[in-house]
C-alpha cells in the first residue's frame, strides 16, 4: 500500500519499477494459466535486467510435468509449492556461488482464468520465496484468489497486478503481515479480486499465527469469510464446501456449550432426514460474525483464538464471516454446492430475522431478503426457548438494545418455564401471514427432541464463573471442551 518512505498508493508500474532499480533483489518468475502477466509489469517498468534472472511459462501439461513432475491438480497449492522450490533451488545452484550480496526469491502461480467453454469463474494460487537477507534461509507467502472479471483478458491483467503486489510486499513490508496484505489490494476492487486464503512459512515469519492472518483478510474486506477445519486450521472454502449439503448454527461460542451441541445434533438428526440428502455428503459448521467477534469495538486475537480451539474439540468446521444478513450467506454457499442447506438458531435469531430494518436498503425489504434466503433449498430449525428468557429478549428490543443482546440470565422475577418455538412464536402483525407461509410450506421448522435441562446454560454464566473460579462450569460445556480450556487455560482459566 506505500512504500518506506510515504503512506502513497503506489500504482504496479512504480512497485516494479522500485524492486527494478533494487539491485540487492533478483529471481526467477514462473506462471501457469494466465499469461505472464506478472512478469510483464516488471519488463514494461523498465530496467528489469536489474531483477529478472529467468521467466518461464510450461503451459504444455506434459512439458509442465517434465519440469516440475506430475500432479493431480494443476491448479492447487501443491503444484505450486513444486515450482516455488524448484526455481529457487535452479537459482541457488547456477548463482549461488556469485551472489554479489543479492537477496534471490522465486515468485509463482497456476492459474485458471475464466473460460471461453463455460461460466465458470477463474482462480489460481500464487506465492513467492524470498529471502529478507544474503546470509538467511528463505521464507514463503502463499495466497488463494478468486477472480470476477467477465473476461479473462481482464482476469489474467488483475492476477499480474496482485502478483507485483504481493513481491513488493514481501520484500518491503514482511516486518509488517498485516500492511502487507493490505497492500495485496492496491491497484484493484474486491469486484475483481479476491484473496481468501494466506500462508508465511519460514523463520521470518516464526511468531505469526496464520489463523489470524486469515481473520485480518476477512476484517479488512479481502475476502468476505473463512474457513477452519476440525483440526482448527484454514482450509480453503472450495475444497470444504464441494458438492456437499450445509447444516450451519449461528453463535458467539464464547466458549462452545452443550446447548450449542444439543441444538446441531438434534437439528442435524432432522436435516439427514430430508429426502433430498440421500447418499448426500454433509458439512457441520458453527459460523460467527465478524460483528460478533467486534462486539466490543476492537478484535481481541486472543480471545478469537479461544474460540477456534475450543470449537476444533468438537469435531465441526468453523466459519468466520462478514455475512450478518443470513440470505447473504447462502448466497456465499451458493459458490460452491447445490446441495440443502440447513441453518439451525435460536428464537432470538429468528426474531432478528423477522425484524424488518435490516433490510430498507433492499428495494423489496423484507420480501426481497427472504426471496434470496430460501429460493434453494433452505430451510431453519429452530431451537425453542423458554419464555422467560423470551420476555427479556423482548424487553432488550423494545428499549434498543437488542443488537447487543446475548442470551444470558433472565431478570430476576420473571416466571414462566413454557417453551417457546417457531409455532407458537409471535411476530409482528403485518407479517404474520408471511410467517405462516414460511411454516406451512416447510421452510421454518421446530427442532425435536431437546434436552430441556440444558436450557439453562448460557455462555455468559460460563464465563463468569470461570472468571470466579466456580468449578460448576466444566458441567455445562463438552467433556473434551471443558478439559481443552483447562489444559491450555483459555478463556481466563487459571490452573
Amino acid at each position: 500500500m506505500s512504500d518506506s518512505a510515504s503512506n502513497e498508493l503506489l500504482t504496479t508500474n512504480r512497485k516494479a519499477l522500485t524492486l527494478n532499480l533494487d539491485g540487492s533483489k533478483y529471481g526467477t518468475f514462473a506462471e501457469i494459466g494466465a499469461g505472464q502477466e506478472t512478469a510483464r509489469a516488471f519488463f514494461q517498468a523498465g530496467s528489469a535486467a536489474g531483477t529478472i534472472a529467468k521467466t518461464i511459462s510450461a503451459y504444455d501439461m506434459t512439458f509442465s510435468d517434465e519440469i516440475y513432475g506430475k500432479s493431480k491438480r494443476y491448479v492447487s497449492p501443491d503444484r505450486l509449492n513444486t515450482m516455488l522450490a524448484h526455481e529457487y533451488n535452479l537459482l541457488e545452484q547456477r548463482l549461488g556461488h556469485d551472489k554479489r550480496d543479492r537477496m534471490f526469491f522465486s515468485y509463482a502461480n497456476t492459474v485458471k482464468t475464466r473460460s471461453y467453454q463455460g461460466p465458470d469463474d477463474g482462480h489460481g494460487w500464487l506465492g513467492i520465496r524470498f529471502q529478507t537477507h544474503p546470509d538467511k534461509a528463505p521464507n514463503d507467502i502463499t495466497i488463494h484468489a478468486r477472480m470476477w472479471d467477465d473476461d479473462n483478458i481482464a482476469q489474467q491483467q488483475a492476477i499480474g497486478i496482485l502478483g507485483a503486489n504481493l513481491i513488493y510486499g514481501a520484500f518491503y513490508m514482511h516486518e509488517s503481515p498485516e500492511k502487507l496484505i493490505e497492500s495485496l489490494m492496491d491497484n484493484l476492487t474486491i469486484n475483481r479480486i479476491e484473496v481468501d486464503l494466506i500462508k508465511f512459512d519460514g523463520a521470518e515469519f516464526e511468531g505469526i499465527d496464520n489463523r489470524i492472518m486469515n481473520l485480518h483478510l476477512v476484517r479488512k474486506g479481502l475476502t468476505q469469510a473463512v474457513i477452519f477445519n476440525p483440526e482448527g486450521k484454514v482450509e480453503l472454502a472450495a475444497d470444504a464446501l464441494y458438492k456437499k449439503a450445509v447444516l450451519v448454527e449461528r453463535g458467539s461460542f464464547r466458549p462452545v456449550t452443550k446447548i450449542n451441541i444439543d441444538m446441531l445434533k438434534c437439528a442435524g438428526g432432522q436435516f439427514i432426514q430430508e429426502p433430498q440428502l440421500r447418499d448426500a455428503d454433509i458439512i457441520v459448521m458453527a459460523e460467527i460474525t465478524m460483528n460478533n467477534l467486534q462486539a466490543t469495538g476492537e478484535i481481541d486475537y486472543e480471545d478469537f483464538l479461544h474460540r477456534i480451539d475450543s470449537l476444533a474439540t468438537t469435531g465441526n468446521y468453523t466459519l468466520i464471516s462478514n455475512y450478518f444478513e443470513f440470505y447473504r450467506l447462502i448466497r456465499y454457499f451458493r459458490r460452491y454446492t447445490r446441495e440443502m442447506v440447513g441453518m439451525a438458531m435460536g428464537i432470538n435469531n429468528l426474531l432478528e430475522l423477522f425484524n424488518e430494518k435490516y433490510y430498507t436498503h433492499l428495494p423489496g425489504g423484507i420480501l426481497e431478503s427472504f426471496g434470496r434466503l430460501f429460493r434453494n433449498d433452505v430451510k431453519l430449525y429452530i431451537y425453542p426457548m423458554k419464555q422467560k428468557a423470551y420476555r427479556h429478549f423482548l424487553k432488550l428490543q423494545s428499549s434498543g438494545k437488542g443488537d447487543q443482546y446475548h442470551l444470558g440470565a433472565s431478570e430476576d422475577g420473571i416466571a414462566g418455564d413454557l417453551l417457546i418455538t417457531c409455532e407458537n412464536l409471535r411476530v409482528e402483525n403485518n407479517l404474520v401471514n408471511l410467517y405462516k407461509h414460511l411454516l406451512e410450506n416447510e421452510c421454518i421448522e421446530h427442532i425435536r427432541g431437546i434436552d430441556e435441562s440444558l436450557m439453562e446454560i448460557f455462555s455468559r454464566d460460563v464465563l463468569d464463573r470461570i472468571a470466579n473460579n466456580d468449578e460448576s462450569w466444566e458441567d455445562m460445556l463438552p467433556e473434551k471442551t471443558a478439559a481443552f480450556i483447562k489444559a491450555n487455560q483459555l478463556f481466563g482459566f487459571k490452573a
